[in-house]
C-alpha cells in the first residue's frame, strides 16, 4: 500500500498505480484504495488551486510549475492548470508528462525489489521479466507528436481552437469518470491509517513545491 500510495504521489496517480500494482503483486482492494485516495486528493486540488493561485499572487509560470509538480493524475494536472489559464495549463502539462517519464525506472525498480524479496522467501532464483514496451507510457509520445504539429503550424487557428473546445469537453468527461470511479465504501474497508498516509504525502508535495518554487523565483 506505501509503495502503490508514494509511487501514485511521486508519477502520475491512477496511471502509476494501475502499472505498479500487478508488477508487486498488490491486492486488487490496495489498488482500489490508492486509486480513490489519489482520486480524492486530485478532485480538490483542481477546485482549490486555482483559487490558492489567485490569492498568492501566482504569475502563470509559477502556478503552471506548482500544479504540474504536485497534482498527482494528469488529468487533475489539465483541468486545475487550464482552470488558470492557458499559458499555466500548457507549462502544467509539460512539467507533469516529464514526471510521467520516470514511470519506466521506477516500475523496473520495484520488480527488481519485488523479485529479490519474493525469491528470498521462497528460496529460489526465479526473475521477474518485465518488458518495457507495456509499462512505457506511450500518451506521452502522441502529446509530443501533436506538439510538433502545432508548432509546425500544420493546421490553421481555427482547427486548433475547434479541437480545444472538444478536448474541453472530453475532459469534463474524464473528471466525471473520476469520480465514479471513486468508492468510499472500498476506502472504508482498507481502514484510515493509509487514507492518512496519503493525506501527509499529498500535502507534503504541494507544500515542499511552493517552498522551492518561492525560492527559486
Amino acid at each position: 500500500m506505501s509503495n502503490l500510495l508514494s509511487t501514485s504521489t511521486a508519477i502520475c496517480g491512477g496511471t502509476a498505480v494501475a502499472t505498479l500494482g500487478p508488477v508487486i503483486e498488490a491486492e486488487d482492494s490496495e489498488v482500489a484504495y490508492a486509486l480513490s485516495a489519489t482520486f480524492i486528493f486530485d478532485l480538490l486540488t483542481v477546485i482549490a488551486f486555482p483559487w490558492i493561485g489567485m490569492f498568492l499572487g501566482m504569475n502563470d509560470t509559477v502556478y503552471g510549475l506548482w500544479v504540474g509538480t504536485s497534482v498527482n493524475d494528469t488529468s487533475s494536472v489539465v483541468a486545475a492548470g487550464y482552470a488558470f489559464s492557458e499559458a499555466a495549463g500548457a507549462l502544467a502539462i509539460i512539467v507533469k508528462l516529464t514526471r510521467t517519464l520516470f514511470i519506466v525506472p521506477i516500475v523496473l525498480i520495484f520488480s527488481w525489489i519485488h523479485s529479490k524479496v519474493k525469491n528470498k522467501e521462497n528460496g529460489h532464483r526465479e526473475t521477474v521479466k518485465i518488458k518495457i514496451k507495456e509499462i512505457f507510457p506511450w500518451f506521452i509520445l502522441g502529446f509530443l507528436v501533436f506538439v510538433g504539429i502545432r508548432s509546425l503550424g500544420i493546421v490553421s487557428d481555427s482547427t486548433v481552437n475547434g479541437i480545444s473546445l472538444t478536448s474541453k469537453f472530453f475532459m469534463t468527461t474524464a473528471l466525471g469518470t473520476i469520480g465514479l470511479k471513486s468508492s468510499f465504501s472500498e476506502v472504508k474497508n482498507v481502514g484510515v491509517k493509509p487514507m492518512l498516509a496519503a493525506v501527509i504525502i499529498d500535502i507534503s508535495v504541494v507544500l515542499v513545491s511552493i517552498l522551492v518554487l518561492s525560492i527559486i523565483f
